[in-house]
């Protein structure tokens, strides 16, 4: 199946080896299983993983390949397996590289991600179950959540790899401008996912908050105030972007990173900050702490970040927000 024997196989040798990993439930051993294979064989089982999610039969009159046509309609427990390998150094890499692949490939792969909330040995959920709008809101226990504390918690590589799938996960809501073959994957991904960040908003951001965005890693704390401000200033997340910056108390912690010792945060850091000040319909909470603040901001701001004079962009944006600090009236009552 991998290509590494002599002898070539036929598309019909392959096609009954894929159909006899479906009926021995061997996916399902292999993603459960990854993390106790030598580090040969674990390379190896992604590539098994990766050929069997792409063959697809001579002549098939359907239009996915069967293994991702059964992972996703009647063996779930395989996708979230493959989640839980970030669970384990051993195998969050080799899983992450799959998970990837199979999130760009079939819609339905983050939904499952999103929605599943079994525990171990439990029958994952069912994707004819999974009701975006009506269905329940979340406990925060579900295999999504448990990405937070590995990003935040996990060795380098695996915090670092199980960020990348969690962005590919957020890249599900994205639109594209450009009219290509994946534009309404993406579409659907962009409605999914901004349905269950609106319906978890509070559970999603305390946890994002607190665990990312707070984080005592350097690399960790710096993606993730980047991808909430690549998320904030999406258009296509407006109404997640006007619910954030109605808060106070996301405010004040993105007023602390304005103050951190490391350039880049403060830099990731500005370019929440200005959502807050920029939106023109401002929370009365978020009023009283600007205006409380006004004068040490226009202390502040004027030498933030000084040294990027080649910035233009930001050299503007910073004056922008200066004024518009200046131009507030009274905090409200």
């Amino acid at each position: 199946m991998t290509h590494q024997s002599d002898t070539e196989s036929s598309p019909e040798q392959v096609a009954q080896l894929v159909n006899a990993m479906i009926q021995e439930d061997l996916l399902y051993l292999l993603a459960h299983s990854i993390r106790l294979l030598p580090f040969e064989s674990r390379k190896d089982c992604q590539s098994i993983f990766s050929y069997a999610f792409r063959f697809k039969p001579a002549h098939s009159l359907s239009t996915e390949p069967p293994a991702l046509t059964h992972v996703v309609h009647r063996r779930p427990e395989v996708i979230v397996e493959l989640c839980r390998g970030y669970g384990f150094k051993e195998s969050a890499m080799p899983c992450g590289v799959v998970l990837r692949e199979l999130l760009k490939q079939h819609e339905d792969v983050a939904s499952i991600i999103l929605h599943d909330e079994s525990r171990e040995n439990q029958r994952a959920i069912s994707i004819d179950d999974i009701e975006p709008r009506d269905g329940p809101v979340q406990s925060g226990v579900g295999v999504f959540w448990n990405f937070f504390p590995w990003i935040d918690g996990g060795a380098f590589e695996v915090s670092t790899d199980a960020f990348t799938t969690f962005r590919v996960i957020r890249a599900m809501w994205e639109t594209t401008q450009t009219l290509t073959r994946n534009q309404e994957l993406l579409t659907r991904h962009k409605a999914l996912v901004a349905i269950y960040i609106e319906k978890n908003f509070e559970l999603f951001f305390n946890r994002y908050n607190s665990m990312l965005v707070q984080s005592a890693s350097y690399v960790t704390k710096r993606q993730s105030i980047k991808l909430l401000g690549e998320i904030l200033l999406d258009r296509a997340n407006y109404s997640i972007m006007t619910q954030y910056v109605e808060s106070g108390e996301h405010l004040k912690i993105c007023m602390t990173l304005l103050k951190d010792d490391r350039k880049m945060v403060q830099y990731e850091g500005f370019h929440v900050f200005k959502v807050f000040v920029a939106n023109p319909n401002k929370s009365p909470p978020v009023q009283r702490i600007l205006v409380n603040n006004r004068e040490r901001l226009l202390r502040f701001l004027p030498t933030f970040l000084e040294d990027r004079t080649e910035d233009e962009q930001f050299t503007d944006e910073k004056s922008f927000l200066i004024r518009q600090i200046e131009s507030m009236g009274p905090a409200p009552s």
